[in-house]
């Protein structure tokens, strides 16, 4: 697995070199430690991501995207409803499906009751590219190692409730 790392791992913690620096110039640390850890961890696991991704032609945001389809119940969604889901501006939903689209994963359907809808549907080869991305990326584990299956839930559940504090969701 190759990660965002330098290309040897140095001798000391820099984060936490920072840490005791800020703590020494500035003040208490705590949030500045742990937001500065989360942006190297975003970095180190969309690094593995992407590595698992690469061999099948797709960047998180598609996968994601091929993702919400699969769970979809009728097995189309619309695209408002996609950029909603994703939490994404229209233009990058539009993008994204642009991409799945030119590359046979997915179809642009019209709505069948609602001309002003547009619906995306995943096709036989987006499935089949699907199951094997996903395979790729549990391999990987999404690039989370070193915590156990219990400490990433915990994790998981410290993180929602940054994301719930911040108005991400209701």
């Amino acid at each position: 697995m190759t990660s965002n790392a330098p290309t040897r791992a140095l001798p000391f913690d820099p984060i936490a070199k920072a840490a005791q620096t800020w703590a020494e110039r500035i003040g208490p640390n705590g949030a500045m430690s742990a937001v500065t850890n989360i942006m190297r961890v975003q970095q180190i696991l969309q690094a593995s991501v992407d590595e698992a991704l690469k061999p099948h032609g797709l960047t998180f945001a598609r996968y994601e995207a091929l993702v919400l389809l699969s769970f979809s119940r009728r097995g189309s969604l619309p695209m408002r409803m996609m950029g909603e889901r994703l939490q994404l501006h229209p233009t990058s939903i539009t993008n994204i499906v642009d991409r799945l689209e030119a590359d046979g994963l997915a179809r642009r359907l019209p709505h069948p009751s609602d001309r002003r809808t547009t619906l995306v549907e995943l096709t036989e080869t987006g499935r089949t590219r699907l199951t094997a991305a996903t395979e790729a990326v549990t391999r990987a584990n999404f690039g989370l190692f070193g915590l156990t299956d219990d400490e990433s839930a915990q994790l998981s559940r410290l993180l929602t409730e940054v994301r719930r504090s911040a108005g991400d969701f209701a």
